[in-house]
């Protein structure tokens, strides 16, 4: 796809329009679902990141908004070097943290950057003038990185039954801001907010953020299965009986380099070459330090299944039922081509 135009949203996110190249249809896109993008930012390998669409698609366009993080190659490289015109790899949309249809209330809790995948929610909501209660719930630094605030406010405008709160953790609202609050949100302020059991919530942000906001979730009487959250990083390790350790920052793999197809772990950030001294991706991962999914490593309970975003594998031995197109299980799953998975 081509970079159409770029927006900055606040000094530290950026909004991506991406155009195709050749007017082809695009990819349906559920709101809440991501984009994998493959970036050559001046490593050996081109380096391969997911991005939540910000916005329902619109006219063979699609939308990103990346944050600056202080460290990162790649958000780095986006915002100082990406350039209207340029061509990037687009993996089509994926993801399973995605508005559900229904008629009952709606929840969108979310922190700083993670308000992407819920805001694309807010857009769908919109379109419809979807006459469900609509609750928008935000955390942000201030006012100077309160991203989409103006695009938020217009949206809610459009909902017949909408309730906005928003928390500046760093900032008071002016008088006329009675929708603004310093602070957090806390499990009082949720449940002063009239938020029934039956509803639907969509919480995206740091771990304990999700956390801390799930819990009072729960607390107010919202069934676990009615909360949905999405994590930007690698999801949290499930390694029966393995003692937890400090977590290590993953890294390539220990020993010679290997010489078969490059394996891209896109949540973790590592691209490595394949070697047969691995028994299995799964195996890979874990000599990489990257946090992984596992309980039988035979293929039978499905723990590891995993997003394929990119590539072939070949399965040794056969898992037992096969898993939904678009995913693999890395436990018994060696590469055929390049690979990139969302791990």
């Amino acid at each position: 796809m081509r970079v159409a135009r770029i927006v900055p949203e606040t000094p530290t996110v950026s909004s991506i329009y991406l155009d195709t190249t050749d007017s082809t249809p695009l990819p349906e896109a559920r709101p809440g679902q991501y984009l994998s993008i493959r970036l050559a930012v001046g490593e050996p390998a081109p380096a391969v990141r997911s991005y939540s669409l910000s916005s329902t698609p619109e006219a063979g366009t699609y939308r990103i908004s990346v944050k600056r993080e202080p460290h990162g190659r790649v958000s780095g490289y986006v915002h100082t070097s990406l350039r209207p015109g340029d061509l990037v790899d687009i993996a089509s949309p994926r993801g399973t943290f995605v508005l559900d249809e229904g008629t009952g209330p709606v929840v969108l809790i979310s922190a700083g950057i993670g308000a992407t995948p819920v805001l694309a929610m807010l857009h769908q909501l919109a379109a419809a003038r979807d006459p469900r209660p609509v609750w928008w719930i935000h955390t942000a630094h201030d006012r100077a990185h309160h991203a989409f605030a103006d695009e938020t406010r217009t949206l809610l405008a459009q909902l017949p039954n909408a309730h906005e709160h928003v928390y500046y953790t760093a900032e008071a609202p002016h008088p006329d801001e009675p929708h603004i609050t310093q602070g957090r949100p806390t499990a009082a302020s949720l449940a002063a907010m009239g938020i029934p059991a039956d509803a639907d919530a969509y919480i995206c942000g740091p771990l304990a953020f999700m956390d801390d906001l799930g819990g009072y979730l729960r607390d107010h009487g919202l069934r676990p299965e009615r909360i949905h959250t999405e994590q930007f990083s690698a999801l949290p390790a499930i390694n029966p009986g393995v003692t937890p350790t400090a977590a290590i920052r993953p890294h390539q793999p220990p020993g010679p380099p290997g010489t078969g197809p490059l394996i891209t772990f896109a949540r973790s950030g590592i691209t490595t070459p394949w070697s047969p001294a691995h028994a299995s991706l799964l195996d890979l991962a874990e000599a990489c330090d990257i946090p992984t999914r596992w309980s039988c490593r035979t293929g039978v309970c499905h723990t590891c299944i995993t997003h394929l975003v990119s590539g072939d594998i070949t399965y040794t031995p056969q898992p037992l039922d096969p898993p939904e197109p678009g995913t693999i299980l890395v436990c018994c799953s060696q590469p055929t081509t390049e690979v990139v998975l969302d791990l």
